[in-house]
């Protein structure tokens, strides 16, 4: 009899897991079914480039059937488990309600963007954590340029030539370096705009950027900002934001006054954290009460639940460095520990010996644009051009198959010497609905019947 292995999640932990299993098990021993809401592979450190116009979106993600030959994927959206009956719930593409037995799973669910409670920010703020969220974000800040370039009036200009990052991390600092690259190359077609200049700030709670990096590093990519003209406020929260502003207060001094400013702006983009899926509190599965992560060991299996393991961002991973911290939910963390687990059910299958998570970070990168990077590997520090290409090569080594990388050294040869592309296409994948006979005969009728049409033209024979 088969075994049934259930993946949940398609991310890179779920993905890293699937393709070690088809290589570690016997032909048929198994049945390995993969559980994903979308046919591919998002590889997130490169949503930056796709929202800047660097690369193709569609260069950014891998297609699971493409990597995947002797897996089953499933596409739909886990809704809940049953740990005591060893099924796992789903809501297929087409709507139907379904289960899938198990006699291992692992769950590899990810996360989604950490909100607070703010007033405006479900309405106004834009996030940045997923490809239509690039795109969209993209799109704004074509959308804005073009209205801009229309108003005669600069103080009216100024909400739509302001952005507001929030959030100073690996995606806030990415993401707003690229974003004030790609406007910067397009504002020469944009004369009102190049005239006032835009406006960049990045906002961020704590004292500094990026704790993950060494603060000299830090320190660096933020005087790197500055010399663009982008505004860094520290120690600085964002209150409330309207449709035309964002109000921001900081903490100033010894005693930490607080000092308000409303600032006119048309785009904020939320990137302030991540928090575990919302499913995981539907799984029956022990949770940590600070991380609302699923509780496991240091070999990721559930604690006190047989044939249950979890990983990556949905899962309290004890890190090595510090076993009282879970690791860092970044991709290279949910890729070894994806190896780790394959490797410990795959032992579990066959009466083997299970391994222990024992990975630690080998390096950072921080992408701040075309030729601008900060990076650590191994204790060594990179600053400007050569973390550039440190940062690039080790995309490029970690996208999954052949083809992608061809893509991938295309498109930034092609933006070398090209530039970037400066369409704005919004309304792709949302064509208009087809007109039926009635409304084309109608709208012709209304055409013949408005003022200086028809017979009554004052060239009319």
């Amino acid at each position: 009899m088969a075994w049934n292995v259930v993946i949940a999640g398609g991310g890179f932990g779920g993905f890293e897991v699937a393709r070690k299993l088809e290589r570690m098990l016997p032909r048929h021993s198994a049945q390995v079914t993969l559980v994903s809401d979308q046919n591919y592979l998002l590889y997130t450190p490169l949503l930056p480039g796709a929202a800047a116009g660097t690369l193709e979106p569609r260069h950014t993600v891998v297609p699971l059937r493409d990597q995947l030959c002797d897996t089953n994927l499933r596409l739909g959206t886990i809704t809940g488990a049953d740990p005591a009956r060893q099924v796992v719930r789903l809501t297929t593409g087409d709507g139907r309600e379904d289960e899938l037995r198990y006699d291992h799973l692992i769950v590899s669910v990810g996360s989604v963007s950490r909100t607070l409670p703010i007033p405006g920010l479900a309405e106004h703020a834009f996030g940045m954590k997923t490809l239509p969220e690039a795109i969209a974000l993209r799109n704004r800040l074509l959308q804005s340029l073009e209205i801009a370039e229309g108003i005669d009036n600069p103080a009216d200009r100024e909400p739509w030539l302001t952005y507001v990052f929030v959030g100073a991390g690996y995606a806030g600092l990415e993401g707003l370096a690229e974003l004030q690259d790609f406007a910067t190359d397009l504002l020469d077609v944009y004369p009102r705009c190049r005239l006032q200049g835009v406006r960049f700030i990045l906002v961020e709670a704590q004292a500094r950027v990026m704790p993950e990096i060494p603060s000299s590093l830090a320190d660096f990519a933020i005087d790197e900002l500055r010399a663009r003209g982008i505004e860094v406020r520290t120690s600085t929260t964002i209150d409330r934001l309207t449709e035309e502003s964002a109000t921001l207060s900081s903490r100033t001094g010894e005693n930490e006054d607080t000092v308000e400013e409303r600032v006119p702006t048309r785009t904020v983009v939320w990137t302030a954290g991540v928090k575990p899926s919302p499913v995981v509190k539907r799984l029956g599965l022990p949770l940590d009460e600070r991380s609302g992560r699923i509780v496991v060991d240091r070999q990721l299996r559930v604690e006190g639940v047989d044939g249950v393991w979890a990983i990556g961002d949905a899962a309290h991973v004890p890190d090595p460095r510090d076993l009282t911290r879970p690791a860092p939910p970044t991709a290279q963390h949910a890729i070894r520990q994806g190896r780790t687990v394959a490797h410990n059910v795959a032992a579990a299958l066959s009466g083997g010996r299970a391994r222990t998570f024992n990975y630690k970070t080998l390096g950072v990168f921080v992408d701040l644009g075309h030729g601008k990077a900060v990076a650590s590997t191994l204790g060594l520090r990179w600053r400007g051009v050569p973390a550039w290409f440190l940062a690039r090569t080790y995309h490029l080594a970690s996208m999954p198959g052949l083809t992608r990388k061809i893509r991938l050294i295309a498109d930034w040869t092609v933006g070398l010497f090209f530039g970037r592309d400066g369409a704005e296409l919004g309304r792709l994948g949302h064509p208009g609905k087809l007109d039926t006979p009635d409304q084309l005969a109608a709208a012709q009728h209304a055409a013949e019947d408005a003022p200086g049409t028809g017979d009554d033209r004052p060239d009319a024979p």
